[in-house]
Order: structure tokens, then C-alpha cells, then sequence
């Protein structure tokens, strides 16, 4: 096998910067959605001319920021914004708020970014929510806001959902469960990367003084990991309902002095006593045996 060569590295200072702007539509739409981007046009847009509403993402890491920042510096942006034409010569932003923060902060005067034109809310917000979960950085609380956000923007169902976002109906299904839980844990999920499962088998437990024990260490940091709920919920003696609802488990109990062989033994005399037939009779023995069983664990 013929050894491979490789080009001379080059400082920083003699490295030519790229222009990439003349080649970037056809580029990014392969990459990207291209049903969702279908007819954007790019163009150079002042920031001071780019509105910003709420966006997917609402986690940001100021180092990371700052890192984007100084790669634009050198780089000049790669990847354009996505903005919205509003008619009145402004422009919404609808995918890029970091790399919309990151300009800002190097007071970057304009950008190359898609515009897009006569699109529904509907529309938008699946550009939107597609570009932002495609990235690994964004918070799955966010990701389920948005799924929120979506579903009561267009009044669809779970699977019209799934159709529309791209995503899986268990996906769909479980974000809107953590999305629709109080505030408190959201922000707790974030402050302390608590894991999803923690939220939604949280979610599950039977209400009472355990569940808001678990709650307290939740809401505290103190437990942030799948295996430590499963921990503490074994220590309180609970286990999964049928319905997905966590309830205490109780033993088989009896008459307060009433002994389980002397239980069985008064069923199975009274059964003799009875003029019943034999089907009867072999159902109550099989039952009597069932009851034993149960007393026995």
C-alpha cells in the first residue's frame, strides 16, 4: 500500500480564510431538511434587522459561546441562520440563536442567513424544532417544550406528531409527559443533568409522604440518576402497578390471632359441610390452595 502524503501545516497567520457564502445553499440543503428549507433564499442580513422570540433551546453555556465566537472570528460563520421574512423588512429568527449570541458578542455588524417566505407557524416550528434536536446539545426539557409547544400550536395528536417531527410515538409520548410536569422539576432536571427516566418514573410514584420524600432529594440534586430512584424506591418497599402508577406493596393479612393453618382448616371443614356439587367443591380446594400459596410468601 502506497504511504500516504500530507500538505505542510501552516500557522495560523498564513492560512487563507475561505469563502463558502457562494456555495453554502446547495451544501447545507443536502445536509438539511430539504422539504423544510424548500424555496429559502440566502442572503446577508444585519443582526440589529434579526428578531429573537422564544426558541427551542433555552440552555446556553457561556464558554461554549465564547468558543463559537472566537472559531467565527477566524473562520468567518459557516453555517448560516435561519430567519422568517416578517413583511415590514424586519426578520425572525428561527434556527441559530447561538451562533446569533456568539455574532452579537464579537459585534458583527451582518451574516449570511436563509430567509424564508410565507410559511405557517406550523411550518416554522417544525424547522425550527428539526434543526435544534438534530444537535446533541440540546436539553431533552427543551426538546419536550418544544414537542409541547408544537402540539398546542397545531392541536395535533400524537401521531400526527410523529409524522410531522420525524420522531418516535414513545418519543412524542413521553416528552409531553415531562413537558407537562411542574416547572420546579424542569429546572432541576437542567440545574443538576438529571436523568429523563428519573422524571417520568417520578412521575409515576402513588402520591404521599414517600413520593414527596423523593421529590425533596429530586428538587435537591440528590438524586439524579435512573439506578439511584430504583434504589430509593426499593427502600420504601414499592412496586409498579399495572397502570404505571407506583404503589406501596402490602402483605396478606388475617384476622388479628387467627393463624394461616388454622384459616385453612376452618375453609376446608366449612366446604365439607356444604352440599355442593363437585365442580364447586374442586374450585373452592383450588382456591384454598391459591390462598395458601399467598400466605406461605
Amino acid at each position: 500500500m502506497a504511504k500516504k502524503s500530507f500538505a505542510p501545516r501552516q500557522s495560523k497567520k498564513s492560512r487563507k480564510t475561505i469563502d463558502y457564502s457562494s456555495k453554502l445553499k446547495k451544501d447545507f440543503l443536502e445536509i438539511s431538511n430539504e422539504k423544510l428549507l424548500e424555496g429559502a433564499r440566502l442572503e446577508e442580513v444585519k443582526l440589529k434587522d434579526i428578531i429573537v422570540k422564544d426558541q427551542v433551546r433555552t440552555k446556553f453555556n457561556d464558554s461554549s459561546i465564547r468558543e463559537l465566537a472566537n472559531n467565527i472570528k477566524v473562520n468567518g460563520l459557516i453555517q448560516p441562520l435561519v430567519l422568517h421574512a416578517d413583511g415590514n423588512g424586519r426578520y425572525v429568527l428561527i434556527c441559530g440563536e447561538r451562533r446569533f449570541r456568539a455574532m452579537s458578542s464579537i459585534e458583527l455588524e451582518k451574516c449570511p442567513c436563509f430567509i424564508l417566505d410565507e410559511k405557517t407557524p406550523e411550518e416554522l416550528m417544525a424547522i425550527q424544532f428539526s434543526e435544534n434536536s438534530s444537535r446533541e446539545a440540546l436539553h431533552y426539557i427543551d426538546k419536550a417544550d418544544g414537542i409541547l409547544n408544537y402540539q398546542k400550536a397545531t392541536k395535533s395528536s400524537e401521531r400526527k406528531i410523529t409524522a410531522a417531527l420525524g420522531i418516535s410515538k414513545s418519543e412524542v409520548h413521553r416528552s409531553l409527559m415531562i413537558a407537562k410536569m411542574p416547572k420546579k422539576f424542569k429546572e432541576a432536571a437542567k440545574l443538576y443533568n438529571i436523568e429523563k427516566y428519573v422524571l417520568l418514573e417520578l412521575d409515576a410514584l402513588e402520591k404521599g409522604p414517600f413520593k414527596r420524600k423523593v421529590e425533596k432529594k429530586v428538587l435537591g440534586g440528590e438524586v439524579t440518576k435512573r439506578a439511584q430512584l430504583k434504589k430509593l424506591i426499593n427502600q420504601g418497599s414499592v412496586v409498579a402497578a399495572k397502570k404505571g402508577v407506583v404503589k406501596t406493596k402490602k402483605k396478606a393479612s388475617l384476622p388479628h390471632g387467627l393463624t394461616a393453618n388454622a384459616f385453612l382448616k376452618i375453609m376446608q371443614n366449612k366446604s365439607k359441610n356444604m352440599d355442593l356439587d363437585k365442580e364447586t367443591l374442586s374450585q373452592i380446594k383450588a382456591l384454598v390452595e391459591e390462598t395458601k400459596q399467598v400466605l406461605d410468601n
